[in-house]
């Protein structure tokens, strides 16, 4: 869910402006996963691009304070939202945290870096949303260490179907700056796409584990 169009469509004008997010339907780019994908998105590229940053920190904490007042602290998720989290959490100067994609196998065998309470309340910043099955790896982190999770907050979401279940199932509720739908929208809009790539990209929203470029 996103926070409000006019937000999305600045945050998906920005993304393209810094070549965050790169659309390449004609050359798709391979994940980690091995899925075949005709769009890339880097956020931490964001950091390096002080106005841009600057942006995407004061719309994500003024969305946070609005959306759920003020947390007893900000987590971000390892590693590509640890950046963006502490400039959200310095700008409502509150307490910062971040959580590792497991514990560390030797010293103190942290997930959880930094200092949190029982009790506390906790906003999560993450910068991509895909499936969100590592997202919602640091929020069960979280939830071990018996704090209140408010929600999570997110730059981008791809808007997967399989994400919006698995934070349904998991009682997480989540906003974005931008999303998928938007970013395609504005992409067309400045003429960054045609049509018929727009429909490309569409396809391979609709089922991308099983797409394939023509």
């Amino acid at each position: 869910m996103i926070f409000n169009k006019e937000t999305a469509k600045k945050t998906a004008e920005v993304l393209l402006q810094i070549n965050a997010i790169k659309l390449q339907p004609e050359n798709p780019f391979t994940w980690a996963s091995g899925w075949k994908s005709p769009i890339y998105c880097d956020n931490r590229i964001v950091l390096s691009f002080p106005q841009i940053r600057n942006y995407v920190r004061e719309s994500m904490a003024k969305q946070i304070e609005k959306q759920y007042g003020k947390p007893d602290v900000i987590a971000g998720v390892a590693t590509g939202a640890i950046g963006i989290g502490v400039l959200v959490a310095e700008y409502l100067n509150l307490p910062f945290v971040y959580v590792r994609p497991e514990a560390k196998k030797h010293g103190r065998k942290n997930q959880i870096e930094g200092y949190i309470e029982k009790g506390q309340s906790v906003v999560v910043v993450e910068d991509l949303i895909s499936t969100g099955k590592s997202s919602l790896n640091a929020v069960k982190a979280l939830e071990e260490a018996e704090v209140t999770i408010k929600g999570m907050v997110g730059i981008f979401s791809y808007g997967f179907k399989i994400a919006e279940d698995n934070f349904e199932k998991a009682n997480v509720e989540l906003f974005t700056l931008g999303n998928y739908e938007t970013l395609l929208e504005q992409a067309l809009d400045t003429h960054y796409i045609n049509k018929q790539q727009q429909a490309i990209l569409a396809q391979w929203n609709a089922n991308p584990s099983e797409w394939k470029a023509n």
